[in-house]
């Protein structure tokens, strides 16, 4: 039976549209139709004969987009009662899981969604894309880390891309 995918994801600085983009390939590497959507620019509705969501959210300063997190509260009913998964892209999720679980958990806790599934993958640190103030904040961030990059000559993509397919072939496998 082929299935029709919403993708529905908030992205800050492009990384999580990219993993929603792959998903949607692998989707579609597997027979069924996928749709990705920039929550930002879509709305906050999910468009009537989709058989299923995965719902995408970046974390930044510890939070989940508050659009993403608003359009889970409203969609709610659909989220139950459709097979749906989430995915969360952090800085935390390469090399802190514990933190990266917690933002999960506390974006669980506002939204009252239990998915089913969620995928917890690695960000991206784009620093010749950011300011010089950002630049700075950021290199401090991963220094204290330990386990991130600070050479801000050039960016580092930290998304285990296998990681990101097998969420993707599970979810479809669970359908």
């Amino acid at each position: 039976m082929m299935a029709n995918i919403y993708l529905p994801y908030g992205t800050t600085e492009g990384q999580t549209a990219k993993i929603s983009e792959y998903i949607s390939e692998v989707v579609r590497a597997h027979g069924h139709d996928a749709q990705t959507a920039d929550i930002k620019q879509t709305g906050d509705t999910i468009p009537d004969g989709f058989d299923a969501v995965i719902v995408g959210a970046s974390v930044h300063m510890g939070k989940h987009e508050d659009y993403v997190r608003d359009f889970v509260r409203k969609n709610g009913d659909a989220l139950k009662r459709l097979p749906s998964a989430l995915f969360s892209v952090s800085l935390a999720a390469h090399g802190d899981a514990e933190n990266a679980e917690s933002y999960v958990e506390k974006f669980e806790h506002e939204t009252g969604w239990r998915p089913a599934q969620v995928g917890l993958f690695g960000g991206a640190l784009l620093y010749t894309q950011y300011g010089f103030l950002k630049r700075h904040m950021m290199k401090k961030i991963a220094g204290d880390k330990g386990t991130l990059d600070t050479d801000t000559s050039q960016d580092y993509v930290y998304t285990e891309w296998d990681g990101v397919k097998r969420f993707a072939e599970d979810f479809l496998d669970k359908l």
